[in-house]
């Protein structure tokens, strides 16, 4: 728990220095841009905020190595290494806004195959047959993994549009992951878990709800990887674990993600790689407008209704991550709810987009 706190720490003062003195960087730093169909913000906002999180992760890692917790360190340190690629490149692209999308995903790539050489993170079993068989090709499992992890590290930066969204959608994410080690008997993964969330926590404090920084791709692809590693490394080290707790656990970002390919490949007739305002969190910003135009005051809208935003998709993600914790074990129930998350959240998108909004998008008001 204390290595938790101290990542906590790090990266609140970290990204508090990065907020306190952003005018020395923000030309550089800061999101100008304010015209994208994905943008919400009224005010140019540093995009670093990934630096805090990464610093926290590795300091709390050197910490945990140097207290004598070899494995534990080691592990955290392994993970923050194979991270580089991915976590760099979306730096990059944060102060330069000149690295395409095919270039960060090779990155991940490039990481995702480290993490999954250096610690033996393939997943070979999905608990399906026909597919299984397939996994147990040495290829076919390697490019699996290294997708599946790109993949997920791409959609937390597709779900990172709101204040808080995407960092608090990974806090639970953590938390289910870290409860389930604890509960496996693995406190190696459960205590690498608990400083990942730590450093997390600590940008969310700036973040959540004023947006004083943005994660940026840096700190959304660092998270999204971080989290998808720590999902295969608890299965693999643990059989007793259902490789579709890892699947549950991740419904959200990973099903925006695919319905979002296809809705704009499909429906649209469109290329998926680019941006649009039709996100299920955006849809839900603009039914809020509508409240908030006629609730609220010119001056405070704007900061209110972001920050209203995001609890929304909290929730949609904990509908998939609670019932994940309690049969982490059992994987025909575990594939029953990932069928019900995905019938459900189309119905919810659905209902939002022809106007008719659920009762419940009411409880936030």
């Amino acid at each position: 728990m204390e290595f938790l706190i101290f990542a906590f720490f790090i990266s609140l003062l970290v990204t508090l220095g990065l907020v306190r003195y952003q005018h020395l960087h923000e030309k550089i730093s800061s999101d100008h841009d304010l015209s994208g169909p994905q943008k919400f913000h009224t005010l140019a906002v540093p995009r670093i905020g990934g630096i805090g999180i990464f610093l926290g992760i590795l300091f709390a890692g050197l910490l945990t190595f140097w207290g004598f917790k070899l494995d534990r360190g080691y592990l955290v340190l392994q993970l923050v290494t194979c991270a580089l690629p991915a976590f760099l490149v979306g730096l990059l692209e944060d102060v330069t806004k000149k690295i395409g999308v095919k270039t960060r995903l090779i990155a991940t790539a490039v990481s995702a195959g480290l993490v999954g050489y250096f610690l033996n993170a393939w997943i070979t079993s999905i608990q399906v047959p026909g597919i299984d068989w397939l996994l147990g090709i040495g290829a076919i499992s390697i490019i699996f993994t290294v997708i599946g992890i790109t993949g997920l590290a791409n959609a937390y930066n597709i779900i990172d549009g709101f204040n808080g969204l995407a960092s608090m959608v990974a806090m639970i994410s953590l938390l289910a992951i870290g409860y389930v080690a604890f509960k496996a008997n693995d406190p190696v993964l459960a205590s690498t878990c608990l400083i990942v969330l730590g450093a997390i926590g600590g940008f969310f404090i700036w973040n959540y709800p004023r947006g004083l920084i943005f994660l940026g791709d840096g700190g959304a692809y660092l998270i999204g990887f971080l989290i998808a590693c720590l999902s295969i490394l608890l299965v693999q080290r643990n059989p007793t674990v259902s490789p579709w707790f890892a699947l549950l656990v991740n419904a959200y970002p990973i099903f925006e993600t695919l319905f979002t390919i296809w809705r704009r490949k499909v429906h649209q007739g469109k290329n998926p790689g680019l941006p649009d305002g039709a996100h299920f969190h955006s849809l839900i910003y603009r039914r809020l407008i509508r409240w908030a135009e006629v609730h609220e005051s010119k001056d405070t809208a704007s900061y209110a209704k972001n920050a209203k935003t995001s609890p929304y998709l909290w929730l949609l993600s904990s509908l998939a991550v609670f019932p994940a914790i309690i049969w982490w074990q059992t994987t025909w129930v575990l594939q029953a709810f990932a069928l019900l998350f995905c019938i459900s959240y189309v119905w919810a998108y659905n209902a939002v987009v022809k106007f008719k909004t659920p009762s419940f998008f009411n409880l936030f008001k």
